[in-house]
């Protein structure tokens, strides 16, 4: 039964990100605010949407592991396991502002999570406060340096004669959908966890992860598929800044986020593979051939990310 709730709350969760990035982007037209803004700003937060509330459902009702692991396992997942099945379909060209402006900064949000739980094992409201104000200040400093023709793909300027009524009946389906998706997935998966005799920190750096991972794979295998650069290794790595900076940003801010006392190998490793696969990804993309995801560098994220998953459940304390 807990299998059938973690799978319903995906399924809803998928629902009501989608439901609420359009109801955003079609209100954001209303207001006449431009499409490069709100495909930097409006969807990028619309579709972080799940991953909040799940992370703010588990801080809520107890579970701060899977809070913490929900984010750490998804900016994982992002780029070991949907950058490198997306670069096992066809090799990944990476545009110059990736190493002058996203990594440097996606490194410097994880670095300072790393930090902030190492300082006293807990995020606190100040530290969340101080995590999203860095995420609002790289989106005004993105938007500066953005020029006006920069095309944003992630915006369908269909939705910007959607009527009124339509947009609050999809924010309302979005709601809905987002708070008991994650009120599922967070219980089913806390029973899981119980079941299995395995600690919250372990499903939620693997199996809830991996789930709100899934949309973001589909998207990318899709795109790479039909040789389209709509998922780019920028959109990925925009994804792990936001959920840093606006997921456990915003729920810290609400509720504090602790490292339970059962749960120590999320500071001692898997905050540390986190790390560890972002810093990799500078090399990577110079050595040997500049500026590009190639098929093989894919299998070896593939790989990598497998040796983690089999560690994760090999044992707690690796």
């Amino acid at each position: 039964m807990s299998l059938l709730w973690v799978i319903l709350g995906f399924i809803l969760l998928v629902v009501g990100g989608e439901f609420l990035v359009r109801s955003s982007v079609a209100l954001s037209f209303k207001f006449n605010i431009s499409k490069m803004v709100i495909g930097m700003t409006v969807v990028s937060f619309a579709t972080s949407a799940p991953e909040l509330l799940v992370s703010l459902q588990a801080a809520l009702t107890g579970s701060p592991a899977i809070a913490i692991t929900n984010v750490v396992g998804s900016n994982i997942a992002n780029i070991a396991l949907v950058l490198g099945i997306t670069a096992l379909v066809g090799a990944i060209a990476v545009d110059k502002s990736f190493y002058k402006v996203n990594w440097p900064v996606m490194m410097l949000f994880s670095v300072a999570l790393y930090v902030f739980l190492k300082n006293d094992s807990i995020i606190t409201a100040l530290e969340g406060g101080i995590l999203f104000m860095g995420l609002i200040l790289f989106l005004y400093i993105l938007i500066k340096r953005a020029k006006k023709d920069t095309v944003i793909e992630d915006v369908d300027d269909a939705l910007a004669v959607v009527s009124n009524f339509k947009i609050f009946i999809w924010l309302i389906i979005g709601a809905a959908a987002l708070y008991f998706g994650s009120k599922w997935l967070v219980e089913g998966a806390t029973e899981i966890a119980k079941a299995v005799g395995v600690s919250e920190a372990v499903i939620g750096v693997s199996l809830i992860a991996i789930g709100t991972s899934v949309p973001e794979l589909a998207a990318s295998i899709i795109a790479a598929a039909k040789q389209e650069k709509a998922i780019s290794l920028g959109n990925l790595i925009g994804s792990n800044i936001f959920n840093i900076g606006s997921v456990l940003g915003l729920t810290a801010m609400i509720k504090p986020i602790p490292i339970p006392d059962n749960s120590p190998e999320i500071l001692t490793s898997h905050i540390l593979w986190m790390l560890g696969f972002a810093a990799v990804l500078l090399p990577m993309i110079f050595i040997p051939k500049k500026l590009q995801i190639s098929r093989a560098k894919g299998f070896f994220l593939v790989f990598a990310y497998g040796i983690f998953m089999f560690l994760v459940f090999a044992s707690k304390k690796f």
